[in-house]
Parts: C-alpha cells; sequence; structure tokens
C-alpha cells in the first residue's frame, strides 16, 4: 500500500484544467502550422474574410473530417467540385502535441490502472468534441467567382448578358467530422501509450510490452526519419531552384504526403493518379510528369525511373532506414527474442504502417464549370488530381521488408545489450 501512497496526487491531477490545456495546445499548434502552410501557398489574399475559414477546414480535414466544396452558378450553368485530402503535415504536428500533454501526467510511473487512464483519456476527449464543434460550425464559407479572368471571351460576355455570377463553397460535415475527429484522437493517445516506454499501462497489459512497444516505437521513428529526410531534401531544392514559399508550403500542409509516399513506392508499392488541368504536385516535378496527360498512370519505381534513373535510390534509402529501424526494435526488446520474431514483429507493424499511409495518402480533387455548354467541366476550365493505391500490394511487400529487416536487425542487436527487458512480476 505504502509503494502506491506517492501515485495518488498524479491521479488526482489529472483533471479537467490539464486536459483542457492538453487539448487548446494540440489545436492551436495545428492552427498555425495550417495558417502558415496556407498563408505561404497565397491564400492569406482571400475574399470576405476567408482565411480563417480556410484555416479551420484544413484543421478538421487534418484530424479525418469531411469538407464538402459547392457550387452554384445559376440555371444557366453547371458547375462541379470535389476534395479528398488530409494535409499530413498539421495532423502530424497536432498528433506529437496532444501525444506529449497526454502522457505528461502519466510519466514516472510503473503500474496506471485502466479506470484511471480511461478517465483521462475521456476528459480529453470531451473536450476535444467541443473544439470539434466549434471548428466545424466557423468551417464555411463561399466566394464568388468573376468570368473575366476564366480564359474564354465568350463564356465573359455571356455570364454578363444573362447575369451569371458563379459562386463557389466550402462546409463542414459537422456529424463526420466529430466522429472521425473523435477516432483520430483514440488512435493518438493509444499509440502514444504504445510508444512511450515510460508511459504505464494496466498490469493485465504489461506482458504485450515486450512485443508490441518495440515495434509501435520503430515505426514511429520511422515515419519521423522520412519527414526529416524530406525536410532536409525540401530547403536544399528551396535554396537552389527557389520558390521558397511554395517550398514552404508543402513544407507545412504535406510534406508526411510525400515522404510516406515514397517510403510505400521505395518498398515495391505502385498508385494509380492523374493530374488534368491546372492541377499540379508542387514537389517534386516528375510526380507531375508521369502522372500527367493519361487518363491512369501508375506512379511507381519503373514509371519514376523511366523519368530520372537517381528515383532508383528510393531503394537504398528505404533499405537503410527499415534496416535501422528493425535494429531500434531489436535493442528495445528482451534479449531472449530470437531473431525470427523479431522479423515477425516488424512485418507487422510494418504492414500496418504501409496500410495506414495507403488510407490516409489518398488524394482526390477536381472542379469544372460550365455555362450553355461553352467551358468543359474537364477541360480548359477543370482539373482533377487523384493519387490511390493498390493497397494489398503494398502491404504485401511491406510483409516481405519487415520480415527480412526484421530477422537482420534481430542479429545485428543480438551481441549488444539490450535495454528491454522488462521486469513484470516487480511492476505487478
Amino acid at each position: 500500500m505504502s509503494a502506491q501512497t506517492p501515485s495518488r496526487p498524479a491521479v488526482a491531477a489529472h483533471g479537467w484544467v490539464q486536459a483542457l490545456a492538453t487539448v487548446l495546445t494540440g489545436l492551436v499548434t495545428m492552427g498555425v502550422v495550417a495558417a502558415l502552410g496556407l498563408w505561404a501557398a497565397g491564400a492569406a489574399d482571400l475574399p470576405d474574410n476567408g482565411f480563417p475559414r480556410v484555416v479551420a477546414a484544413t484543421v478538421a480535414t487534418a484530424v479525418g473530417g469531411t469538407v464538402e466544396l459547392s457550387g452554384n452558378a445559376g440555371a444557366l450553368a453547371e458547375s462541379d467540385a470535389g476534395l479528398t485530402v488530409v494535409p499530413l503535415s498539421v495532423t502530424l504536428a497536432g498528433a506529437l502535441v496532444l501525444a506529449a500533454g497526454f502522457l505528461r501526467p502519466l510519466r514516472h510511473r510503473a503500474v496506471a490502472g485502466a479506470g484511471e487512464l480511461a478517465g483521462w483519456a475521456a476528459r480529453i476527449a470531451v473536450l476535444w468534441v467541443i473544439a470539434l464543434l466549434a471548428l466545424s460550425l466557423s468551417a464555411r464559407q463561399t466566394f464568388s467567382l468573376s468570368l473575366d479572368g476564366l480564359g474564354e471571351d465568350a463564356l465573359s460576355e455571356i455570364g454578363d448578358l444573362f447575369g451569371v455570377s458563379p459562386e463557389v463553397g466550402f462546409t463542414t460535415d459537422v456529424p463526420a467530422t466529430v466522429f472521425f475527429g473523435l477516432l483520430w484522437l483514440a488512435g493518438v493517445l493509444v499509440m502514444a501509450l504504445l510508444v512511450s516506454r515510460g508511459a504505464p499501462l494496466p498490469g493485465r497489459l504489461l506482458r504485450f510490452q515486450e512485443s508490441v512497444r518495440p515495434a509501435a516505437y520503430a515505426m514511429v521513428a520511422l515515419l519521423l526519419a522520412y519527414v526529416v529526410v524530406g525536410v532536409v531534401i525540401a530547403l536544399v531544392v528551396a535554396a537552389t531552384r527557389g520558390h521558397p514559399t511554395e517550398t514552404f508550403a508543402v513544407i507545412l500542409l504535406g510534406l508526411p504526403n510525400l515522404a510516406w509516399l515514397a517510403l510505400t513506392i521505395g518498398l515495391g508499392a505502385t498508385w494509380d493518379g492523374r493530374v488534368d488541368g491546372a492541377f499540379g504536385l508542387p514537389m517534386p516535378h516528375v510526380l507531375d510528369e508521369v502522372l500527367r496527360g493519361q487518363d491512369v498512370a501508375e506512379l511507381n519505381l519503373g514509371t519514376l525511373g523511366e523519368h530520372d534513373g537517381r528515383w532508383w535510390w528510393l531503394v537504398a534509402v528505404d533499405a537503410v532506414l527499415l534496416l535501422a529501424a528493425a535494429f531500434v526494435m531489436a535493442r528495445r526488446s528482451p534479449a531472449r527474442m530470437r531473431a525470427w520474431q523479431h522479423g515477425v514483429h516488424m512485418a507487422v507493424a510494418l504492414a500496418l504502417t504501409v496500410l495506414m499511409i495507403c488510407l490516409l495518402g489518398r488524394t482526390h480533387a477536381q472542379y469544372g464549370l460550365s455555362v450553355l455548354g461553352i467551358g468543359d467541366l474537364g477541360g480548359d476550365l477543370g482539373g482533377e488530381l487523384f493519387l490511390r493505391p493498390h493497397v494489398w500490394t503494398a502491404v504485401g511487400f511491406a510483409l516481405l521488408g519487415g520480415l527480412v529487416t526484421g530477422f537482420l536487425g534481430g542479429l545485428l542487436a543480438r551481441p549488444l545489450r539490450h535495454r528491454g527487458e522488462v521486469a513484470v512480476g516487480a511492476q505487478g
């Protein structure tokens, strides 16, 4: 009993004030990253005070929310628009801050009861739902478009004659945003408990931490390593090829989208895609070259290598970083684990990670406008961009790559001292 007495103040400290601070810090961080990225992309000049609402919509999509685009061009016109994309830079920033805030009151603890952890998470979840409601209700805006700048004189003249004034806008699906935002929060908090070796677990779950925690930590380290590599490459591109504001917009909004796409392609995955109209991929340019001009183009090592042979280096980068992640996993695991067990753990963890990337990395955007049949919805006044993975092929390559690198990582870590031994009996 005396050994548990010091933990009582920590249990009581998990109150509403700290939960509110955690939620607000996470939300503000995501808002700042989104605002800076949108500012670098040129969205600060939006009319009708639309910039704050676009920032709110960006944060909503970053946590899994749904933003619905709408168009109203009058009875003589037709419009079409759609957008599905997750700004993973904003997502990653919010996840890291929320996870740190969730774990902070739990540090220096060996074991925590399931009720305590559930209560602490529930406080954060309640306040998070309130924040999502406020975010969703504020993320809506309508903009009026001028036909003069759309490139066809006949279209502008007809619009002036019949008084056609097209409008585009966006609204946030409140129920979907709250539901998926809550699922996203649950995933962040669970992953925080799995990754942090110092976070307490209920006594019944301690036996799982030897196999789950090292693999989860290795996958988070792998994803962050790819982001760091992507930041370095982006900064080099900005310094040597110009366009720094566009590059910073990519870093602050969608760098993990590109970095983690490269991870899957280096493993051998294939993505189908298309770029049409004014849409373009900001970095690197070769992606735009591969995807533009075809109904459906394949994006993989073969097609990228045809345009630039340096893309084959992705295989080497994947091999080095995966082997490093497997080595870290093995070092954090008990020394009694065999190499084939490390291979199995790495394979399962990498397959789940690639599956997550495939689900979050899907991208689709389209727009179009036609007045009295002038201006094709898919032509000069329209455009489309999409990326979708061959999911199960990607997962299969991840299983194979995880088995090989996990086995090799286990062999490399065997002669070294392991720090992952867990005294389950003593903690229980």
